[in-house]
């Protein structure tokens, strides 16, 4: 693939400029003369032009192109803009003030959004409500259909979704590993650091001593997420964090999982009253419980989405280490039913991928 092209003979900038690509977790072609710059010139996703070189390289006439900056060190140079029409660049970019501008320069170059994928939020109305197996049901049933798909365990006191699939010894990051990023991550450079089974990625809590999800953590995880995978599947706690707080603001859909009985349906009333203000669409599934679950729903001014099946011995099956049983099986069949009742067409899958497990890595 490409690289972006940096055109400096400035060693302190070109200095700069490596390291903030570094950071973008993006490699650099550079050309230290103006016409070293011809051959990258126009097959570079991303030109970054040093104030250096920016006149020579308008002497060489190069054609029009698209994603031209021009960057300086020296704060406040009169003569900038003038330079930054010469080469045909659409910004002038000082530094070290603009680095995170540049980051992101770097990042959208090296790592195009692509995908836009769809965030789902699952959260439990109630105390084993089974939310968590529901977040991973469907984030196992997308990617058997073909779809990149990561499931974010948001829930710190859950024991971590990687036991819920069997997947505890798996190696790679979990969130302890993460919580400290911020700003602009590479998608293929965190599903290279997570533990990854076909076409799903998993960010899984740690058994150790809980941690928080600052919002920015979870704002670099969800945005790196939606450049690079098809489906987003967090399982939130019952408590709003500011993590938290940030992924309900970017999903398409939050679903609340409510036992169809009385403390069910007081609990949820007060857990959708937390919800509401941060998310947009919100949706109940039932479990078949004393109540009518639509009575359960109109009561709590939320649309039904469906009856989660039960499954026996489900239980046991989660302990032997076995995920949860999909497929042609009820809940398998109910996961499908809900995915393609979905915001962003995750009805269909993506042409040209056959169904897969759950094979490591």
């Amino acid at each position: 693939m490409p690289r972006p092209l940096a055109v400096t003979d400035d060693q302190e900038l070109l200095d700069d400029l490596l390291r903030i690509a570094a950071a973008a977790g993006v490699e650099l072609d550079v050309a230290q003369a103006a016409a070293h710059a011809r051959p990258y010139w126009i097959r570079a996703p991303l030109v970054v032009v040093g104030a250096d070189l920016a006149d020579d390289l308008a002497v060489t006439g190069p054609p029009p192109r698209p994603n031209v900056v021009v960057v300086t060190r020296a704060a406040g140079d009169p003569d900038m803009w003038r330079r930054c029409v010469a080469v045909g660049a659409r910004t002038v970019l000082e530094l070290p003030e603009s680095e995170r501008l540049l980051v992101e320069e770097f990042g959208d170059a090296a790592e195009p959004e692509t995908r836009a994928g769809t965030v789902v939020c699952v959260a439990a109305g109630k105390g084993g409500a089974g939310a968590t197996v529901l977040a991973a049901s469907l984030a196992l049933t997308a990617s058997r259909r073909g779809l990149r798909t990561l499931l974010v365990d948001a829930d710190p006191l859950g024991g971590g979704i990687d036991v819920l699939l069997g997947q505890e010894e798996a190696l790679g990051a979990r969130w302890p590993d993460v919580a400290g990023r911020e700003g602009r991550v590479s998608y293929a450079a965190l599903q290279e650091a997570l533990p990854t089974f076909g076409e799903l990625t998993v960010l899984s809590a740690h058994r150790g001593e809980p941690v928080r999800i600052p919002r920015e953590a979870m704002r670099a995880v969800l945005d790196a997420a939606r450049r690079g995978c098809d489906l987003v599947v967090v399982d939130l706690p019952r408590h709003v964090g500011e993590g938290e707080a940030e992924a309900l603001t970017r999903a398409a859909a939050t679903i609340v999982v409510v036992p169809a009985d009385l403390r069910g349906a007081l609990a949820a009333a007060q857990t959708v009253t937390l919800l509401r203000p941060g998310t947009g669409d919100l949706r109940l599934v039932m479990r078949a419980g004393s109540l009518d679950s639509q009575v359960v729903a109109a009561s709590l001014a939320v649309p039904c989405a469906g009856v989660l099946p039960e499954v026996r011995g489900l239980a046991e099956i989660l302990d032997r280490g076995d995920p949860p049983p999909l497929g042609r099986a009820p809940l398998g069949r109910f996961c499908a039913h809900l995915l393609d009742s979905l915001p962003g067409g995750l009805g269909a899958g993506r042409a040209g991928w056959s169904p897969a497990g759950t094979e490591g890595r």
